[in-house]
């Protein structure tokens, strides 16, 4: 029942209560027209008292003593102004004051008794209530839901076949609209607006209604509700639930609820995008995907099959991981055609294989060592894998006739001051160089993405945070102003795709490195605050915060574009970060004598080479002019 219509329902009732009220005290005939009058007066005082004091938009469902007390109040109002008004307007009242007694008790019990009603109708208790000669339980079978979300999204969901299932009963709605409060969705009743969640939870506490779980549909980011409220939640047993789709593109339950991660808790509001594009880029194509046991190449795999790919090649080193992201894809998507290879990209002869066998037409390639303070620690092995393995990825690419070519960078190749970012800053021009450079130099169409954190990553600080939360602590971080760009791994992959597409629909290459909106950066120690929030812990009390110093290669800050590079937008949430002049590109010899230092074991020397090839693709000065394009 609509606003419209409760209010109705009390005025009528308002009416009828002075009309028994005069009958039961009086005497007098209860189709009298001085009675009708008296009574129809009466309604319309309780009709200025819903208008101004909005009785109606106390939910009926959720009665509970609190109500009763305001609804008394409301019949006391209503009863003063009837007085009030017909005294004003001359009219004598039969029985009096015991009349209008007889009136207010009345219609309180009248509006406490709809209510009463409607919650037994909704609760599916009132005939077992009726016939039952035992005490009723003192809570529901079904742990109790409430939406927050607006009214199309509640609705919809509510609509929805088999999307609550048997597991949750949905108690409420909020919104972020004031003027749908009152409304009712498919039976379920709008409780007030998300700035009042904590009123209407003590609300539904009261009325033995407290929910099991919180269902959160709309998009906006949760840290809006505040981790130490998020963190109350969990610690008092409460639910976090996302419905499929919301967040996460490849999801395939299209009405499963699952567990809102921490990443989610702890990111901003994702950037939205069309899908289409994406799906025209990998539909009915054959796809291969690197390192697709990581956390980025796993993601992107789910993201691509979700698009509707001919076949997909899952290539990684780690047996397990390509085990796990194997099996998965099998059971969301049995149907499609893939194919699961362990292979190291270090190995060109063993990829040339599987690319010979496989075709792919589009490679997007992800696998890479990432970890700031090993590949500090083992320089060989990053140049290894992060420069000579995606050089061997982009030949295989590019003998194998591949149109598209796609390297996963990160913010770290910017103005690098760690070994893995030089290496990554290195690979992105190698990789570079295997593109089309014109119609007598086929190739692949490259694409480079850079971005930066990623939560919840191998890797990531966060599962380090929440290990040292588990054990009470110390959070242990390395410099209380170091901040970096966040965001969560489905919708940096969906931003890594949409890049790519937008590369691919392009009359021509780009010419610069593809960089996503990584929105404002957060500062660690803020990250670490909230994450122990959530845990419904006080930071410096319950757990410390212990400063460790800086390590080797970490810088305070990290940034998407370098000095010889121009951002210019590109598409919602992508920027283009385009060379100021042409990169010099990085001679086969100099490839070759860092490959053998790499293979020599000689740590100093890749050192020196590696950050002697970045200060060189950094430079801000024009290239000498070549005479041919140098090929690696």
């Amino acid at each position: 029942m609509g606003r419209m219509g409760k209010i109705a329902a009390h005025v009528v009732l308002a009416f009828m209560a002075l009309l028994l009220a005069q009958v039961l005290s009086a005497g007098v005939a209860p189709l009298a027209p001085s009675a009708l009058a008296h009574a129809a007066l009466f309604a319309v005082a309780a009709l200025l008292v819903e208008i101004l004091f909005q009785v109606e938009r106390s939910p009926w469902r959720f009665f509970a003593a609190s109500d009763g007390l305001r609804l008394a109040r409301s019949a006391l109002l209503t009863t003063l102004t009837f007085a009030l008004l017909a005294r004003l307007a001359g009219v004598w009242q039969p029985g009096g004051l015991r009349t209008l007694a007889v009136a207010f008790l009345l219609q309180t019990a009248l509006l406490a008794g709809l209510r009463i009603v409607r919650r037994t109708v909704h609760e599916d208790i009132l005939v077992e209530s009726l016939l039952r000669l035992r005490p009723a339980p003192a809570s529901p079978a079904l742990p109790r839901l409430l939406i927050v979300g607006s009214a199309s999204e509640a609705e919809a969901f509510l609509r929805a076949p088999a999307t609550v299932g048997e597991r949750y009963a949905p108690v409420g709605v909020l919104t972020p609209e004031a003027r749908e409060t009152g409304d009712e969705l498919s039976g379920v009743c709008v409780l007030g607006v998300i700035a009042d969640f904590d009123a209407v939870m003590a609300q539904l506490r009261d009325g033995g209604l407290q929910p099991a779980a919180l269902l959160f549909l709309t998009e906006g980011p949760l840290s809006a509700f505040g981790a130490e409220r998020l963190g109350r939640l969990k610690t008092e047993g409460v639910r976090l639930l996302r419905h499929h789709g919301v967040v996460d593109m490849g999801a395939t339950g299209g009405g499963a609820l699952r567990e809102i991660s921490l990443e989610e808790l702890l990111s901003r509001a994702p950037v939205r995008l069309d899908p289409e594009p994406v799906r025209a880029l990998v539909a009915g194509r054959r796809v291969l995907v690197t390192g697709a046991g990581g956390s980025i190449g796993s993601e992107l795999a789910r993201q691509i099959a979700a698009s509707g790919c001919a076949q997909l090649t899952l290539l990684d080193a780690a047996e397990a991981n390509l085990f796990h992201i194997d099996r998965e894809l099998g059971e969301a998507w049995p149907q499609m055609a893939r194919r699961d290879v362990l292979c190291d990209v270090r190995d060109a002869a063993r990829l040339a294989l599987v690319f010979a066998a496989e075709k792919p037409e589009i490679v997007f390639h992800a696998a890479a060592l990432k970890h700031v303070t090993l590949v500090e620690n083992h320089p060989c092995e990053g140049v290894r894998t992060n420069v000579l393995g995606s050089r061997n990825v982009a030949a295989a690419a590019k003998a194998w006739g591949a149109a598209h070519l796609a390297l996963i960078s990160t913010d770290k190749a910017v103005a690098p001051a760690s070994v893995m970012g030089a290496t990554k800053r290195v690979a992105e021009t190698v990789v570079r160089q295997f593109g089309a450079g014109g119609p007598g130099e086929p190739g692949p169409r490259v694409s480079i993405v850079r971005f930066g954190n990623v939560l919840g990553s191998a890797g990531s600080v966060v599962p380090i945070f929440q290990h040292q939360i588990a054990r009470g602590g110390p959070v242990t971080l390395t410099d209380a102003q170091v901040e970096r760009y966040f965001m969560t791994i489905p919708e940096a992959v969906q931003l890594v795709l949409r890049a790519v597409a937008l590369s691919a629909a392009d009359v021509e290459p780009p010419i610069g490195v593809l960089t996503l909106e990584m929105g404002e950066p957060v500062k660690i120690i803020d990250l670490a605050r909230r994450m122990i929030e959530l845990q419904g812990l006080v930071p410096d009390r319950d757990i410390e915060i212990r400063i460790t110093g800086l390590r080797p290669g970490e810088k305070l800050t990290e940034a998407l574009v370098d000095i010889n590079e121009a951002a210019r937008p590109k598409a919602p949430g992508v920027t283009e970060a385009a060379p100021l002049t042409p990169a010099a590109p990085i001679a086969a010899e100099a490839l070759a004598k860092l490959e053998a230092a790499a293979l020599a074991g000689d740590e100093f020397g890749v050192r020196a080479q590696l950050f002697a090839m970045v200060e060189g693709l950094r430079t801000v000065a024009p290239p000498k002019p070549a005479k041919a394009r140098t090929k690696v």
